[in-house]
Parts: structure tokens; C-alpha cells; sequence
């Protein structure tokens, strides 16, 4: 087995280092974790080729971010290695709350069937980045040079100048676009002198990954003034390998240096296995790290040829795995864009929906976030007597188990208000005709759901939508499905049409999801979110709503 932890890559020479003027590439990414790496294979996946940079020359150590959603599932899916992530993650979907030593809440994240994926994996960092390496290293477009650090960025009408230190030297590259993707403490950031503005929360939290051989359910479990760490917050998950990861809440007064000490872990970690039953288990700690955190974003995501995803442009408290979740999303949305302007399918001004569609769902990460956060750590002691009422009322009544917040998880950010939506015909002149109902609204993420496939074979709703191209959702038999088809070959775009019957196994919940009729249509964009959707569509129809999809209407 890999010890991703220990890998260590070699620095190479590469031939531009030696060219007598600045070699030209499409695109810059920097930063090769998970955000840059998801985008590169993106990019390389759509025809575009790639620079990836890194500042050193290793992979992250510790779990760090853990939690990896449905959604981000999905898109390693499209990437070609989620199939990877899943059979070495830990499957969950169930989370219970404790106050004191008394469980008051349990909640189930993926409470119907029909999805291909768990509702998240718990699976360490540094396998999902390697994971990724190795696809990346698979695919010819994608030149991933390490031990390459920007020092300096010179932003021009045409692209930007970029100057890399090597073990060698310096030297300069020329970019047409510079996906800036190197992290909280972004060095591109402050090389173009921006940055995130936001909230930082006075407290400490310690984490620990522990290994041991104890038998508890897969499951997340997250105390509120526990007897075993009281008047502080503690949460317990289980990832591979064996291994537990725990967040102990310090307060804001605790030494980082003293708490990270073993012989200070030890006696917290034995504590809480004893007040679970597991007295006497032994244990070991693999690492730990203590941290603070903040709220936080950039006021604008894109400055000119530089765009902006993940923790470079937004931050996040670590409850409700929102992290690297929201920055794979952030990866998902840019990718299709940037290829789509390169190729010349598309103005520039797509990469401005990047912006704001991305913009969006950061500030509703960090308003879940923020919350969370409040009602965790309470800050005065009227904040504390409400959150300690609303915990034991969870007992009786379940009204208030909608207040209990310990981190709101992780989902994709609806984008109903996107310029790239077409809006639901009016339905005013023919009652309800064309009337939708449920959560697939433009802007949403489709949702999966099992259908049978050309060969006849029960597949994924969600696999046969992984193309690099807009996608359209024809539903039903007869004559409405005909006519709905045959707009759909007229619109004069390279559309890939996926067949859903209704009538076949599986094909009912796909129905459901999508409330469609015969000759219903859903249009997908490239990162599989809806921009679209008819229940009789016209060619058109379709034309205009790719043109606005485009950011050419």
C-alpha cells in the first residue's frame, strides 16, 4: 500500500525554462490540491491543456479536510476516479448529537434510495490528492511541474507574466488565464494585492487522528457539553484504514504548542473512549494539529486573467465539510466555462458567471458556516442558555431538532438567480400546463436516480450525462417524446441526448425526481446543473436557451 503521506515527487527541468522569451500555455493552474487538481483533470478531459504548479513537492499530511459529499462523488465520477474514492472511503450517511451523555438527536443525510453514491465518504486527504495525482499523471494534456512557486504575476490585456522560482532559478511563463488555486494563505493573492474579508472566530480546536481497534458504527457523533470534555464541543468520525479522526473544542485561551503534545492528547482521547464504552482499548495517535479558522471571502473571485476557487477565494469553519467541497464545486463550474471560451464557443463574459454563481455559494457556505459556528460555541451566556434550551427540548419535541445546527453539512449550492437560466415558461395562459414541481429547478444540480441504458442494462441517470458537452433529459414515450426529440436534432447544437421511459425498472424515480410528462426536456449544462427545462420544447426554444446558457443572450 502507498503511503501518500511520505511521497515525495521529483523536481524536473523543463525546456521552458531554457527558452530566450516566455513560453505561451492556455492555462495556468496554481496549486496542485484537490481543487487544482480537480480542474486540471477537467480542463484535460475537455481538450484543453494544462500547467499545473507547486510550490513544494508532497502531498497534504493528516486527514485535514475528510468529508467529501455526494456531490464533489459525482464529479470524481466525471473525472474518472470516484469509483476509486468511494471503495477506499468509509461510507456514511447517518449523524447523532449528544448533550451531556445523552443522545437527543439522530439524523439520516440520505433518507430515500436511488442514488448511486453515499451521502459522504470520510476518507483523508492526502489518499483523495493522490488519487487524483494519478489520474492526472494518466492524461498527456496536464503538466504538472513541482517544486515551481510563483514569485511575481504582471497581469496583461491579452494574459499574464508569470515569474516561478525553481531549485534552478527562476523563470518566466506567459498565460492566456491563471486559476489561482494555492490555498488559505494564497500567495497569488497577495502577489495582485487582494484579500478575504470576513468574520475570524476567537477559539481553538484540537484535532486528532487516533488508530485503534475498536468496533463502532459508521457514523458521525458530535457532543455538546460532554462529561468527558465539559463545557466544550467534541466530534468523532471513523476513515479508512482504521483510523478515528476527533475535534476537541479548546477555547481561545489554550497553548496550540501544549495541546498538540501527546502526552495532552492522550488523556482526552482515553476519556472519551471510556465514556463510549471502550475501556481499555489502546490506541495510538497518528497526528494532530490545533487551528483556528474564519469566515471569510474575497470580494471578487475573478481580477481580470486570474480566477479564483477554493480556500484562495473563500473559508469556512471545518463544521459541515463545506471546505474542500465547496472548492471542487468551485473547480466543476470553471472548468466547462474556461473551455468553452478558449474554444472560442463562448465570450468572455462566461467567466464572469464563474464569478458570481460561485460568489453565491460561498456566501451561503459561510452564512451555514457562521451559524454553525455560533451555535457551537456560544459566546455569551444568553447565547448558551438558548442553545442548551433548544438541545434538551430535542428530547420531546422535534420542532426543535431543526434548530440543533453542528455543522449543517455540505450540498450544492442552488444557482436559481444564475444569468444562465431561462426561466420556466409562463404558465398564466394554460392553467398549469407547464407547471414544475419538486427540486429541479434551473440552476440546481441534477439529481441521480437508476434508469436502463441503451444496452439494457440498469444504469445511472448521472453516468450518462458524463460528457463534455450540454446534455439533454428526453422523458417519456409516443408522440410527445417524438416531437420533443425531433426539436431537439433541429436546434443545430451537438446536444447528447439521454433517453429517460418511465415505464422501465428504475425509470419511475428518475420521473419523480424530475416531475416530467412525455416529451418533458431537462437541459443540463456541462457541470450537470440545470439551465432549462420544457414540458414541449421547440428547436427554438433550445437555441436560445444554449445562447443564454453561453452568456451570448
Amino acid at each position: 500500500m502507498i503511503d501518500y503521506q511520505s511521497l515525495r515527487f521529483d523536481y524536473r527541468h523543463h525546456t521552458d525554462q531554457d527558452a530566450s522569451r516566455p513560453a505561451h500555455h492556455p492555462v495556468v493552474i496554481v496549486g496542485a490540491g484537490p481543487v487544482g487538481l480537480t480542474l486540471a483533470i477537467d480542463l484535460a478531459l475537455r481538450e484543453v491543456p494544462v500547467v499545473l504548479l507547486d510550490n513544494d513537492n508532497t502531498l497534504s499530511s493528516g486527514s485535514r479536510a475528510i468529508c467529501f459529499a455526494k456531490r464533489t462523488l459525482e464529479v470524481f465520477d466525471r473525472l474518472g476516479c470516484g469509483d476509486r474514492m468511494v471503495d477506499k472511503g468509509v461510507s456514511w450517511h447517518v449523524g447523532k448529537v449528544f448533550f451531556h451523555d445523552e443522545q437527543v438527536y439522530r439524523f439520516d443525510l440520505l433518507p430515500e434510495p436511488g442514488h448511486e453514491r453515499p451521502a459522504f465518504i470520510n476518507l483523508q486527504q492526502y489518499y483523495v490528492e493522490g488519487y487524483l495525482v494519478e489520474r492526472a499523471a494518466a492524461l498527456p494534456l496536464i503538466d504538472l511541474r513541482w517544486n515551481n512557486k510563483v514569485t511575481g504575476i504582471e497581469q496583461r490585456d491579452d494574459g499574464a507574466a508569470l515569474t516561478i522560482e525553481t531549485p534552478e532559478g527562476e523563470y518566466r511563463l506567459s498565460a492566456g488565464h491563471v486559476a489561482a488555486c494555492d490555498g488559505s494563505r494564497s500567495n497569488l493573492r497577495q502577489l495582485l494585492g487582494q484579500e478575504a474579508k470576513g468574520r475570524t472566530f476567537r477559539d481553538r480546536f484540537l484535532i486528532a487522528d487516533i488508530t485503534m481497534d475498536a468496533d463502532l458504527p459508521t457514523e458521525r457523533r458530535f457532543w455538546f457539553d460532554p462529561p468527558f470534555h465539559p463545557g466544550q464541543s467534541v466530534l468523532l468520525h471513523k476513515q479508512a484504514d482504521g483510523m478515528w479522526r476527533v475535534d476537541f473544542q479548546l477555547g481561545w485561551d489554550a497553548d496550540p504548542v501544549e495541546e498538540r503534545k501527546p502526552e495532552n492528547i492522550t488523556p482526552r482521547v482515553r476519556a472519551l473512549l471510556d465514556s463510549i464504552g471502550f475501556e481499555g482499548v489502546q490506541f495510538q495517535i497518528g497526528w494532530a494539529s490545533v487551528y483556528t479558522f474564519a469566515c471569510q471571502r474575497m470580494e471578487h473571485f475573478r481580477h481580470g486573467r486570474v480566477l479564483f476557487a477554493g480556500d484562495s477565494a473563500h473559508g469556512v469553519s471545518p463544521f459541515g465539510a463545506r471546505g474542500a467541497n465547496s472548492g471542487v464545486q468551485d473547480a466543476d463550474n470553471l472548468a466547462w466555462k474556461l473551455a468553452a471560451v478558449l474554444k472560442g464557443e463562448a465570450p468572455d463574459a462566461l467567466l464572469d458567471s464563474y464569478a458570481s454563481e460561485r460568489e453565491y455559494a460561498a456566501d451561503e457556505n459561510i452564512r451555514h458556516s457562521t451559524r454553525a459556528t455560533d451555535f457551537i460555541t456560544p459566546k455569551s451566556e444568553v447565547s448558551r442558555l438558548f442553545r442548551d434550551a433548544v438541545l434538551e427540548l430535542t428530547k420531546r419535541h422535534a420542532f426543535a431538532r431543526t434548530l440543533v445546527n453542528s455543522g449543517r453539512l455540505s450540498v450544492p449550492a442552488v444557482l436559481r438567480d444564475s444569468p444562465l437560466n431561462t426561466p420556466d415558461a409562463d404558465a398564466d395562459a394554460d392553467a398549469d400546463a407547464d407547471a414544475f414541481a419538486g427540486a429541479m429547478v434551473p440552476g440546481a444540480a441534477a439529481a441521480d436516480a437508476p434508469i436502463v441504458r441503451a444496452d439494457g442494462r440498469i444504469g445511472w441517470l448521472l453516468r450518462e450525462c458524463h460528457v463534455a458537452r450540454f446534455t439533454a433529459l428526453l422523458f417519456g414515450t409516443g408522440e410527445a417524446a417524438e416531437r420533443s426529440l425531433q426539436a431537439l436534432k433541429s436546434c443545430d447544437f451537438p446536444l447528447h441526448v439521454v433517453r429517460v421511459e418511465g415505464a422501465t425498472p428504475g425509470g419511475e424515480l428518475a420521473v419523480q425526481r424530475y416531475d416530467a410528462q412525455p416529451g418533458t426536456v431537462y437541459l443540463l449544462r456541462p457541470d450537470q446543473h440545470v439551465c432549462a427545462r420544457w414540458r414541449q420544447p421547440t428547436a427554438e426554444n433550445i437555441r436560445a436557451a444554449i445562447a443564454r446558457a453561453l452568456a451570448k443572450a
